[in-house]
């Protein structure tokens, strides 16, 4: 890999996507040379040095990525419905590039893992993140398990919910939105990663939950959401089994839908006890999740 300066580097998969695009800017505005590692880079961005082609779950060589300092991988291929197709892009896929940056000799590797991560998750997406923890573990990598993640001004899932707030006077909820949350700021853990990428964290061997600990429910964020916004919802409660019917139903016959099923079965079931211990212990700090200061 050429590097354009000395300043040390940082390699982000998945960099044009939410968290991706805040860990990338983050780096960069603490002086770090940042390589995206992307399926089609521009010729121009490529021969600076400033990404690498790189497919999810395709072979690639530690020659590729020998120089950097810092891996952090926050890609998923969401586009896969199959238990099989998922294991052997989003699980082995991600394997090989861990691999991959062992033997390059990466030091600091990062895996954005997620809370819908932990023992008897029901959801592919939970089952996917959860493997591939234990498979890297006491591998020397940094496990993050971000919440629900949002900012100042909201993208990615939260951003979402915003945009149903702000165009429906009534929302569906489903089993009453009782489902308990756990929300993740964005600028908290994008600051927590480059911490550990200067080497201001020790260093642990499993998963760090990486989430303010006051639990929202689904229902309750939705409230704060429209709150902020000067509205006022009202909710109609609906089982959820159908619903998740007819979307994987849809999903089979290649109908876009804006939900996913294996979405709907994570939120549904939640891990209802999450550990916040280890982030105690590296004293990361996340703050409170306050609707009103969102810029909605």
């Amino acid at each position: 890999m050429h590097t354009p300066t000395n300043r040390r580097t940082c390699l982000i998969t998945g960099s044009r996507g939410y968290l991706g695009s805040c860990i990338k800017s983050k780096f960069q505005q603490e002086g770090w040379n940042v390589v995206e590692l992307i399926r089609n880079p521009d010729a121009e961005i490529a021969r600076a040095g400033r990404a690498i082609p790189f497919h999810l779950g395709k072979d690639i060589s530690p020659e590729q990525l020998r120089g950097a300092d810092v891996l952090v991988h926050c890609a998923y291929d969401f586009s896969l419905r199959r238990w099989d197709q998922i294991h052997a892009i989003n699980v082995l896929g991600a394997e090989k590039l861990f691999e991959a940056a062992r033997l390059a000799g990466i030091g600091k590797r990062v895996f954005i893992s997620s809370m819908s991560a932990f023992e008897g998750c029901q959801s592919l997406y939970g089952k996917a993140k959860l493997e591939l923890e234990q498979k890297l573990s006491g591998c020397d990598v940094f496990l993050v398990r971000p919440g629900l993640i949002y900012g100042d001004q909201p993208r990615g899932i939260t951003g979402n919910l915003v945009k149903q707030v702000k165009n429906a006077a009534i929302l569906p909820l489903f089993g009453g939105g009782s489902q308990i949350l756990y929300l993740s700021h964005q600028a908290d853990l994008s600051q927590a990663i480059c911490h550990y990428a200067n080497g201001r964290l020790s260093t642990v061997s499993g998963p760090v939950t990486a989430a303010h600990e006051q639990g929202w429910t689904f229902r309750s964020i939705l409230e704060g959401l429209a709150g902020a916004q000067g509205k006022k919802l009202r909710f109609i409660s609906v089982p959820w089994r159908p619903i998740w019917l007819v979307i994987k139903f849809a999903e089979l016959a290649r109908i876009p839908m804006a939900f996913r099923s294996d979405s709907l079965i994570s939120l549904m079931h939640q891990d209802l006890h999450p550990s916040f211990e280890v982030m105690r212990q590296l004293q990361l700090n996340f703050r409170p999740f306050q609707p009103k200061s969102l810029k909605l």
